[in-house]
């Protein structure tokens, strides 16, 4: 059964190009993101590993550890890695878990048999620090996955934990957010200091609180 969000990130120990690990040991008390991708020395794959590494500090900004999964052995792994680093002059900084009795893929519900029998698509799982799925997207294998868009529901779903407002379509860093429905006017008055603009009694807009 897929996982849903709210749901609790099964727990896994695997092989990985920095070595084994426990997932949840390894996480911490970060903020995860991981993803599969459908084969090692395939060419929307090398892109996306190579974007992954050069993204290290926005991740790391977010409080956020990033790991990839596929069903190809570590061996193979291990020699594909040169090749990323090639040819998307990139140094690689992150783990790529080798999954190839399926035990992650099939926790995760990484395999669709009508896309693919054989490989993982692109599946995309935001986890938080309490070990919470709160994002998933999955891709077809031919298309390769935006990583900006993966920061800035990162970035949206940490901001709404801590303020009662919700990001509106396309927002991103710095914009105005929208104040929860939840929220009276006179708590928002009091919550927040930089004011509001009302445009329906449900639809009321702020800078966004902590910028």
């Amino acid at each position: 059964m897929s996982l849903r969000l709210g749901d609790t990130a099964p727990n896994f120990k695997a092989k990985t190009t920095e070595g084994e690990i426990d997932f949840y040991k390894w996480l911490g008390d970060s903020w995860g993101v991981l993803y599969s991708h459908p084969a090692d020395f395939t060419p929307v794959c090398t892109t996306e590993l190579g974007r992954t590494a050069a993204l290290k500090e926005e991740f790391a900004k977010r409080n956020c550890k990033v790991i990839a999964l596929s069903v190809d052995p570590l061996e193979d792994h291990m020699r594909w890695l040169g090749d990323i680093e090639e040819t998307q002059h990139v140094k690689m900084n992150f783990p790529i878990i080798a999954d190839e009795d399926r035990k992650v893929a099939e926790a995760y519900d990484m395999i669709h048999p009508n896309a693919t029998e054989k490989f993982t698509v692109r599946s995309v799982f935001v986890i938080d620090h309490n070990k919470k799925v709160r994002m998933t997207l999955t891709y077809p294998p031919s298309t390769g996955r935006n990583f900006h868009e993966i920061l800035r529901v990162i970035d949206s779903l940490q901001l709404t934990d801590n303020y009662s407002v919700a990001t509106p379509v396309d927002w991103e860093q710095g914009q105005d957010v929208v104040i929860s429905p939840s929220v009276s006017n006179a708590d928002a008055d009091k919550k927040f200091p930089k004011g509001y603009k009302e445009i329906k009694p449900y639809l009321r807009m702020t800078p966004q609180p902590d910028k």
